[in-house]
């Protein structure tokens, strides 16, 4: 097998914790990466305005993990969607820039009356250019965001030092149930966050559903780069 060269992961400029499972943590994965953090821009940015001046940010950062050598790229925020195609543009290698890619995936895999669920860090920071972004107006989706939780929407958003991971969970927990309580025909979930994929086994077992996040998107696009040999 050829040397693998790393997942570059386009990072936040941040300073809550990054546990197991979160896509900011290296130890979250099964291959090697490079992390490039985009220096003052935080998730306060997100609460404030989502316009273009973040692009050329973004695109410099991914140009350089690409002089760097990673075999593709990635991010630590769902909400970053908006800038996939002009990201793409600026590299030769693939860009996976937020878990919201699985939405059609998502889609396809369910019967025609089924809708696609999306749980956001903030139903109202999550709108009509993202689902453009990643093709997915025309699909059937259900959003539910974690601003009435206690912990994990305040965590994130205002960039907290400390996570009560217990806590977190339950938000999460509880979001997916409402979630499939108000919504009885969602097949699938997709969590946009990349700091809720330590929580994707909890809600999967809460709701019974199919469960993607950043981790599943980012693997299965790894694996497709360094397939495994059979004979």
């Amino acid at each position: 097998m050829k040397a693998q060269a790393p997942m570059g992961i386009i990072m936040l400029d941040t300073q809550f914790p990054r546990i197991p499972g979160d896509a900011g943590g290296a130890e979250t994965w099964d291959f090697p990466v490079i992390y490039k953090v985009v220096k003052g821009i935080t998730p306060q940015f997100f609460k404030e305005d989502q316009d273009k001046k973040l692009l050329k940010v973004l695109q410099d950062a991914a140009q350089e993990l690409e002089r760097e050598g990673v075999a593709a790229i990635t991010s630590t925020c769902g909400l970053l969607a908006i800038y996939q195609q002009e990201i793409a543009e600026t590299v030769k290698i693939p860009v996976l820039i937020s878990s919201l890619l699985q939405i059609p995936l998502a889609y396809h895999l369910l019967s025609k009356d089924q809708k696609v669920g999306v749980i956001t860090i903030d139903s109202r920071l999550l709108g009509q250019e993202h689902l453009k972004a990643i093709g997915g107006v025309s699909i059937p989706i259900a959003i539910i965001g974690l601003e009435s939780g206690q912990e994990l929407n305040c965590a994130i958003l205002e960039n907290k030092k400390e996570l009560n991971i217990v806590q977190a969970e339950q938000d999460m927990v509880g979001a997916a149930r409402r979630l499939v309580e108000e919504n009885p025909t969602v097949g699938a979930i997709v969590l946009e966050c990349a700091n809720m994929a330590p929580y994707a086994t909890a809600v999967q077992e809460a709701v019974c559903r199919p469960v993607f996040d950043i981790t599943t998107l980012a693997n299965f696009i790894y694996q497709s780069l360094y397939r495994q040999r059979f004979f």
